[in-house]
């Protein structure tokens, strides 16, 4: 007998083979984004049922789009077991797409298990029918049916995987490809197998039952494409909300990892420090050893970003967290607490002498390292260290006690280390009290000048004066220069305060010339902070010009030490300064090394001769004198003034008298004086009437 095909049905189960490919695209996809072995498992077993239903369903309507001039029907339970194949077959696909690895061998061998088992549904679904006499098959097609359904067996597997990657641009439209070249080859497949039965004339259907089959295949249809968009819609939107889950999840390692690292150097930040300090008092209590907190700070990181930028300072920071990682042992902890302070956490120490030995070689290999970030600046830090127990035992007083040791540090030279002692505590509270009044000076107006004049060593004439600048706290009382100038260098507040010693020397200037007292020549210091600030020519300018104070009145003296630090810089400084109308002095000469070749490029209009060699004049006779005769005689050469400084006795005034120093200063002379005192010792040596 030869049998028809209902033309609409073969297309509805080629639709129907499509939605079940793109189906198990859909899902290999979802399967390879699940962690959870759980709900894993769920998935591949949900939808294997859907895919299996789906692959069946194209089995079987395409079985009823097959008719024959007698009445056909199929036995409920080996149709039952068809599907069972379906299933099982779906489960096997999706669990070898989704596998870790799928190499050649395991995509063909899986290949060859699904075509066997495809074909298997396929002819156990045309045994349903019980024909008799029994259908009969060519073995050239049937053989051709399993080796299509073998071969699109491992191509879906192939595109399946080749699929599964959610993160692939086009997605939708590659799996709605993929999925159409699978349903052909499925369809395929059937229709080749159904074309080796044959039906000898005479058979019938064992297992008619006079259902409408049109009715059937609409029925299994609408069951199907319900149970696949169902499956589909499911698997959509569990993605969406796994996807929204991860970006939860990962928004909060974020945020977390925010709270506990700064976002620069990914180092530890203060609160997990303090965490892991708290931690190491415990363990350290437990077995009764010790642990040692580095508290470092980067020398000179100021003038790095004030010079060069933040950015360039950023990157500092960060080469020197890289740095310090390199130089720490591993199971140490290396913290930033903000700025440029960084933080060494070393526990299980024998000894103090294992972290003296540790800051050392810290800074010897900040110093000489080869480094491969290829950061070409050199950074050096000061280093405080705390011991526990015996300088704390919270995390709060090891921290403070290692701050005030690094500040220790600071003062003793930079670039070295020191561990605490009670004593640091006192300096450390007079530091943060030096530190605000000198926030509240300007505002409050604690600061004045004095001014400590100078004289001509040929006729003893007043040359001029050096403004030094002083403070007058209502709380803390009056302090030295000496102690309040390095804390105001160190927190940048140097910086303004210079402004304001610049200004208030112009307007004490104006005050005198008002008074009618002659013009005089004051000197200015500037600080190494304030030698870094670009604009520094242009303010100090605009300054002079505010008040109405010629630029010839104002010196600003340089000490030796910070000129040599960028010589060639120092070179352009001065000679804008030149440009502009004012005079420039070295100060404490003989303290920097200077070379002759720079000295000579400086061009300034005085060398001032540090008080050791002053001092000198007595302590050291003949050779002091040699000294500073040398010093007055090169000056001389280079059409540079000398001023002695710290001229305390009347031997070294008559020394340097008959040396031909050009200028001298110090308290056998004149000590420092007020505005208003210096302009009466101005009037008396001028006899100028003040108004």
């Amino acid at each position: 007998m030869h049998g028809t095909y209902n033309l609409w049905l073969v297309a509805l189960s080629l639709v129907v083979a499509t939605l079940a490919s793109f189906t198990a695209l859909d899902l290999s996809g979802r399967l390879s984004l699940l962690t959870q072995a759980g709900l894993r498992r769920a998935w591949l077993a949900g939808g294997a049922a859907a895919m299996g239903i789906g692959i069946w369903s194209m089995h079987f309507i395409g079985m009823l789009a097959f008719s024959l001039p007698i009445a056909l029907g199929y036995d409920l339970v080996i149709t039952a077991g068809s599907l069972v194949i379906a299933v099982l077959v779906s489960y096997f696909a999706l669990f070898v797409i989704t596998r870790a690895k799928l190499t050649p061998r395991r995509l063909v061998a899986g290949g060859i298990l699904m075509g066997f088992g495809i074909a298997g549904m396929h002819y156990t679904g045309d045994a349903a029918m019980r024909m008799k006499p029994g259908i009969q098959y060519d073995p050239v097609l049937v053989a051709i049916s399993i080796m299509i359904a073998i071969v699109a067996s491992c191509v879906a597997l192939w595109i399946a995987r080749t699929l599964s990657d959610a993160d692939q641009r086009h997605m939708i439209a590659k799996r709605l490809g993929a999925a159409v070249v699978m349903g052909v080859a499925i369809t395929g497949m059937h229709y080749t197998g159904s074309a080796a039965a044959e039906f000898p004339l005479g058979s019938i259907c064992g297992s008619a039952n006079g259902i409408d089959g049109h009715w059937l295949a609409v029925t299994i249809t609408l069951f199907t494409f319900a149970i696949l968009t169902v499956t589909l819609m499911l698997s959509r939107f569990d993605a969406r909300t796994t996807l929204l889950a991860g970006s939860v999840s990962q928004l909060n390692g974020q945020i977390v990892r925010m709270a506990t690292f700064d976002t620069l150097t990914d180092l530890p930040n203060r609160r997990t420090l303090t965490k892991r300090i708290e931690h190491a008092i415990q363990t350290a209590r437990q077995q009764q050893n010790l642990f040692a907190i580095l508290f470092m700070d980067l020398d000179g990181f100021k003038t790095i970003n004030d010079s060069l930028g933040h950015t360039a300072g950023d990157e500092v920071l960060k080469a020197f967290a890289q740095r310090l990682l390199h130089c720490v042992r591993g199971g140490d902890t290396v913290a930033r607490l903000g700025g440029d302070e960084f933080v060494v956490l070393l526990e299980h120490i024998a000894s103090p002498d294992d972290a003296g030995h540790m800051a050392e070689s810290v800074l010897e290999r900040m110093r000489k390292g080869v480094w491969a970030d290829k950061q070409p600046l050199q950074v050096t830090p000061s280093i405080g260290i705390a011991l526990f127990p015996q300088d704390g035992e919270t995390a709060d007083t090891l921290l403070k006690h290692a701050d005030a040791a690094m500040y220790e540090a600071k003062r003793s030279g930079r670039g070295t280390y020191r561990f605490f002692e009670a004593s640091m505590n006192e300096a450390a509270t007079r530091t943060l009290q030096i530190q605000h009044a000198l926030h509240e000076a300007l505002g409050a107006g604690y600061f004045c000048l004095h001014f400590q004049p100078k004289f001509r060593g040929a006729n003893g004439e007043l040359a001029g004066a050096e403004a030094l600048l002083r403070l007058n706290h209502p709380e803390i009382g009056s302090l030295p220069p000496l102690e309040f100038i390095p804390v105001a260098e160190r927190s940048g507040q140097i910086v303004q305060i210079g402004y304001w010693v610049a200004r208030e020397t112009c307007r004490q200037i104006r005050r005198w010339e008002a008074s009618g007292l002659p013009a005089v020549k004051v000197a200015i210091n500037l600080s190494p902070r304030q030698l870094t600030q670009p604009d520094l020519v242009a303010t100090m300018l605009d300054i002079v010009r505010s008040e109405q104070v010629q630029c010839d009145r104002i010196m600003f003296e340089i000490t030796e030490t910070v000129a040599m630090q960028d010589a060639p810089r120092t070179i352009e400084m001065i000679g804008a300064f030149h440009a502009n109308g004012f005079e420039i002095a070295i100060d404490d000469f003989g303290t920097g090394y200077s070379s002759l070749a720079y000295l000579q490029r400086f061009r300034v209009k005085q060398l001032k001769i540090d008080r050791f060699f002053t001092n000198g004049l007595d302590a050291n006779g003949h050779e002091g004198s040699a000294i500073v005769s040398a010093i007055i005689a090169l000056a001389h050469s280079l059409e540079m003034d000398v001023v002695a400084e710290g001229v305390e006795t009347t031997s070294q005034l008559d020394k340097l008298k008959g040396l031909l120093c050009d200028q001298m200063q110090g308290f056998l002379l004149g000590m420092p004086l007020t505005a208003e005192a210096f302009g009466a010792l101005l009037h008396a040596h001028t006899g100028a009437a003040p108004t």
